[in-house]
C-alpha cells in the first residue's frame, strides 16, 4: 500500500482537493475532521483541554470562544492544545492505515494541514501541496466570514510558509486558476498514481497533461 500526503495552508483549496480524490475512489484520512470529533460534545480530548484551560468546557461542550481567547493571550496554550490533540490524531491515523492495509487498498490519502510540521511526511510515498497566490488565499478565507483579518494573520503566522511547503513537495497542485484547470491537474496526478512507477512520476513533472 502506498500513502499520498496531502497538505496546504488555510484557504489553499485542500478540502476541495481531498473531495476530488475521494470522488476518484481513494480512501482519505481527514486530520481536521478527527480534531473536530475529539473536540465535539463529550469528545475524548475535552477532559484534557479543560485541565489546560479551566472553564472552557461546560456540561461536556467546548466553549471555543473561551479557548480561542486563552490561546491568543498565551501562546503556550496553543502548544499545550497541540500536545493534547496531536497524539490522539496520530493514533487515529495509525488505525486508519491498518484498516486500509487489511482491506487491500492500493493508495490512501493522508489529508493533514500540519503534515510537514508534525513530521508525517516521513510515512508518505509522495506529498502533494495545494497552493494558490497569497491574495487569492486571503480573499477565500475572509469571504467565509468566519475570521477577521487579524485572526487570519495569526493563523498564517503559525503555519509553514507556502514557499517552504512547495519546496518540500513532490507535486504542487495550483488552485488559483479555474476549477477546470484544477481538475486537469488532479487527473494527471491520478494517472501517475495508477502507473506508480518512477517513470510515471518523472512524466508527471515533465510532460503536459
Amino acid at each position: 500500500m502506498r500513502v499520498l500526503g496531502l497538505t496546504g495552508g488555510i484557504g489553499m483549496g485542500k478540502s476541495t482537493m481531498a473531495a476530488l480524490l475521494r470522488r476518484a475512489g481513494l480512501r482519505v484520512f481527514d486530520a481536521d475532521a478527527e480534531v473536530r470529533a475529539l473536540q465535539a460534545p463529550h469528545g475524548r480530548a475535552l477532559p484534557a483541554i479543560e485541565r489546560l484551560v479551566p472553564g472552557c468546557v461546560r456540561d461536556g461542550v467546548l466553549d471555543r470562544a473561551v479557548l480561542r481567547r486563552a490561546a491568543l493571550a498565551e501562546p503556550a496554550i496553543m502548544r499545550g492544545l497541540e500536545g493534547i490533540l496531536h497524539p490522539l490524531v496520530r493514533a487515529a491515523r495509525t488505525r486508519f492505515l491498518e484498516r486500509a492495509r487489511r482491506d487491500g487498498c492500493r493508495w490512501v490519502v493522508l489529508d493533514i494541514p500540519l503534515l510537514f510540521e508534525t513530521g508525517a511526511e516521513r510515512i508518505c510515498d509522495r506529498v502533494v501541496v495545494v497552493s494558490a497566490p497569497a491574495a487569492i488565499q486571503r480573499a477565500r478565507v475572509l469571504k467565509r466570514g468566519t475570521m477577521m483579518p487579524a485572526q487570519l494573520d495569526a493563523v498564517l503566522a503559525r503555519q509553514m510558509a507556502d514557499a517552504a511547503r512547495r519546496r518540500r513537495a513532490d507535486i504542487v497542485i495550483e488552485t488559483g486558476l479555474s476549477r477546470h484547470d484544477t481538475l486537469r491537474q488532479v487527473r494527471r496526478l491520478l494517472r501517475a498514481m495508477h502507473a506508480a512507477s518512477p517513470a510515471a512520476w518523472a512524466a508527471y513533472r515533465g510532460k503536459p497533461a
